[in-house]
């Protein structure tokens, strides 16, 4: 079961070949009704046929991502496709190019997004934004658009070893991913997340995004923006140490996490073969970077703290690099195409809490990898996560 949502007393939950819910009719404290919702998609007997489930949209939809068979093949009706499950039951298929989900949900303004795994097609890790009738970027599963006639003919395919940004404008419908995690600096199996709603009970990260990595049992937080009407943005580190495969990421109602962890399958860094985890705010905001904004010349950056003037203004207490990845059928990809931009100044707000980087070669559909190693806080700290990495897929204007 890779995804639960409640509604009018049903458990509604997401299992490789349903969704199902479940109903204690007795008031016994357990289920004994048992229903199928949907089964529209098709199921073998490969380990890796997994599917993922939303909770409910704003029209009480519940979306499902497919995984590949074996990650690599679309063997089964559906396979590398997120469906939408309506609250009548129906299926209508949503999006194509779908590799291997680790976990799916919506951001604080209610769009849905799935993270999907480095492999073929995918250079590395990502979150991704879904948005009816767009391609997500691997091939496989497309054969299946004589199925989906609501989504109209078959899109074009993309041409191996060719780049994201190149292809994106050769192919409407594909939509390059929001933000990538650059693999392994910042993880190597992206998995479920939370969008923080609890108004500040989490920290100074409010409607942020909290992504847990399956591999480094780690979590990472994401700040994203919209450029050209599209979704991109940053991945921070955030906490690292938990005790098995970060998989699935919750929000209390207190605002605290709870992080459910297992190496089931693939190793994970945390060396227990399961855990759940508290993860709680301690009242104490560390010295970060709170967001990464892209602006025509450059960048701004926003901290939890103001910063020290002398320090942050000083061209020295950083560095930046941009590269890209291979769009290829091949699994994943190397950092290629690298460059070293120029910052050519900096401003620092008069409170301290922001400052403006003036930077000479941007690059569309780079990873934008920044550095902050000098910076220090007014009361002379460094930053707790003196990193940045800034998926920029197009300018602002």
């Amino acid at each position: 079961m890779l995804g639960l949502a409640y509604r009018d007393g049903w458990l509604y939950c997401t299992q490789r070949g349903e969704v199902s819910r479940l109903k204690d009719t007795r008031g016994s404290g357990r289920a004994d009704r048992f229903e199928t919702v949907n089964d529209d998609w098709g199921i073998g007997g490969d380990y890796h046929e997994y599917a993922f489930g939303s909770k409910f949209d704003r029209e009480g939809n519940m979306w499902v991502v497919l995984c590949l068979t074996g990650s690599f093949t679309s063997d089964n009706l559906y396979r590398g496709w997120c469906l939408r499950i309506t609250p009548e039951g129906k299926s209508i298929p949503t999006c194509s190019g779908v590799r291997s989900p680790g976990g799916i949900g919506m951001n604080a303004a209610g769009d849905m997004f799935f993270t999907d795994n480095q492999g073929p097609w995918n250079g590395a890790c990502s979150l991704k934004h879904l948005v009816p009738g767009d391609f997500m970027g691997n091939p496989d599963g497309n054969k299946w658009y004589p199925m989906a006639t609501n989504l109209g003919p078959k899109i074009l395919s993309p041409k191996s070893g060719s780049r994201m940004m190149v292809e994106a404008k050769r192919i409407p419908q594909l939509r390059p991913p929001a933000v990538y995690f650059p693999y392994p600096k910042m993880g190597q199996s992206a998995s479920g997340f939370l969008c923080d709603l609890s108004k500040g009970r989490f920290g100074g990260f409010q409607e942020q995004l909290f992504v847990g990595d399956q591999t480094h049992s780690t979590l990472m937080r994401v700040s994203m923006e919209k450029v050209q009407g599209r979704y991109q943005g940053a991945c921070f580190p955030f906490r690292e140490g938990f005790a098995s495969g970060c998989l699935s990421v919750f929000q209390g109602p207190d605002g605290s996490a709870f992080v459910g962890g297992t190496d089931r399958g693939w190793g994970a860094r945390g060396g227990k073969p399961y855990s759940l985890q508290h993860l709680v705010w301690n009242g104490v905001t560390p010295f970060e970077i709170h967001e990464m904004h892209l602006k025509p010349d450059g960048f701004e950056l926003t901290f939890t703290e103001p910063v020290d003037p002398a320090t942050a203004g000083a061209v020295a207490s950083y560095k930046i690099e941009t590269y890209t990845y291979i769009y290829q059928s091949n699994y994943g990809s190397p950092e290629v195409d690298k460059t070293t931009p120029t910052i050519t100044g900096i401003t620092v707000a008069p409170d301290g809490r922001s400052l403006r980087l003036k930077i000479d070669g941007l690059q569309e559909g780079h990873v934008h990898e920044l550095h902050l190693p000098g910076v220090r806080s007014a009361q002379g700290q460094p930053l707790l996560h003196p990193a940045a990495y800034y998926t920029l897929n197009y300018f602002a204007q």
